[in-house]
């Protein structure tokens, strides 16, 4: 028998709700009110939303945690929500909070608004039919040409769950983290494909921890940490990481070529290159050197990361999909193909080039390859050392969010004759 809402999903309907989740529930609401005239629009919208947090000084840690958690879950679920906006904020505000995650900060808030609900269903389609929805409207229609492949139901899913927090272990004593996180009480479990990755399960400020402060570890997606393990990096090898921006991929790289080989790392965000230099310092790794200008130097390895729509970040950064459109990925797709222009003849005879993006958008992916391949035929595709299970494209791998639990990524590897 299927399972609604009666009268087509009411809010609760309880004598009175607890004073204080009412009061939190009108906080969402002027929040919303507060973002809504730039969720189309702002590509910083995370950061708009942080200050707005940050400004209230009504709401301690908690309070942030929580808004932050119910404001991502209404942009997730967008196309649900924005017209229950519009025509029942009350009955909004119950969705979102029983659409929301299971966490410590919104546990009370979910149970107050959400007492007559039925209990939140694992499958997106058992959620979809007792919303009366569609789960395909949660993607943008141009993403079916892009990436039909993020429509499969495992994948669509996987996007609309908040995203996993992975670590990336840079010691070779890993118990002195993950016996942090046992003495913190904190759940964690071992990645099956990398023994370096770790995914806290626990809702934690990891960044409070000694093993952190030491640089025993990064955050870093899974996802994000496979680009490099697809291609053999070897040691004391000379690479210039082109895109480097704030250096989860340069620290990686740093690690694999070791103390003898370097790695120059280049971008043209001078605050970006700061954090990376903060980064590297907790890392204590010597082997990196930080540049606007990357030079004439001939490369054992080239490392781009190209700049991209996101839509493989999505779950971490749901505001992108009101805001990507097909003329977006276009103007990406110029960039990308001039920087692979600009630094790929930097690159030693014999020299390995990755290219990659966090982005599921073929034109942004195999796209700018093809285009680039047929302009230089001293380039070829290399077979990966390891595809971790994942599908191959045309010229690279597709790293979906579904088989690993990860954020999106596509990479390709290149070798100059």
């Amino acid at each position: 028998m299927r399972q609604t809402f009666p009268d087509a999903i009411h809010p609760p309907k309880r004598a009175t709700l607890v004073s204080f989740a009412r009061s939190q529930k009108q906080n969402y609401l002027r929040l919303v009110d507060a973002i809504r005239p730039h969720w189309r629009d702002d590509f910083r919208l995370p950061d708009r939303i942080q200050k707005i947090l940050g400004r209230d000084k009504r709401f301690g840690s908690r309070d942030r945690r929580l808004y932050r958690e119910l404001l991502y879950t209404t942009l997730r679920f967008l196309p649900w929500i924005e017209p229950l906006i519009e025509t029942d904020p009350d009955k909004a505000a119950a969705t979102v909070a029983w659409l929301a995650a299971d966490l410590k900060s919104t546990r009370n808030y979910r149970a107050e608004l959400t007492a007559d609900w039925p209990e939140l269903p694992d499958s997106l389609d058992a959620i979809a039919e007792i919303l009366s929805a569609k789960t395909h409207d949660l993607l943008p229609p141009w993403l079916n040409k892009e990436c039909h492949a993020a429509f499969d139901p495992a994948e669509l899913e996987t996007l609309h769950r908040r995203a996993s927090l992975w670590l990336r272990l840079q010691t070779d004593e890993p118990q002195t983290v993950t016996g942090e996180f046992d003495q913190r009480g904190w759940a964690w479990k071992q990645s099956d494909i990398l023994p370096a990755a770790i995914e806290l399960l626990a809702e934690a400020d990891v960044t409070q921890t000694d093993s952190f402060r030491a640089g025993a570890f990064e955050i870093q997606d899974l996802g994000s940490q496979l680009i490099l393990e697809t291609s053999t990096i070897a040691r004391g090898s000379n690479w210039l990481d082109a895109c480097a921006g704030a250096g989860g991929k340069t620290l990686q790289l740093a690690r694999m070529i070791g103390p003898e080989g370097s790695v120059t790392a280049h971008d043209i965000r001078p605050k970006a290159l700061k954090e990376l230099t903060h980064r590297a310092a907790r890392a204590s790794l010597k082997n990196i050197s930080i540049t606007t200008t990357p030079g004439e130097q001939n490369y054992d390895g080239i490392l781009i990361d190209a700049p991209c729509s996101g839509s493989g970040t999505w779950r971490r950064a749901p505001h992108l999909k009101a805001i990507t459109t097909p003329e977006i990925i276009t103007r990406n797709t110029s960039l990308q193909s001039e920087l692979l222009e600009r630094y790929a003849e930097l690159l030693r005879p014999g020299g390995q080039l990755i290219y990659a993006t966090c982005s599921l958008n073929h034109s942004e992916n195999d796209d700018v390859i093809a285009e680039f391949l047929s302009k230089h035929s001293e380039f070829t595709v290399s077979p990966p050392k390891e595809n971790f299970g994942y599908q191959g494209t045309l010229h690279g791998i597709s790293i979906m969010p579904a088989r690993h639990n990860t954020d999106g990524f596509f990479v390709a590897n290149l070798t100059r004759a």
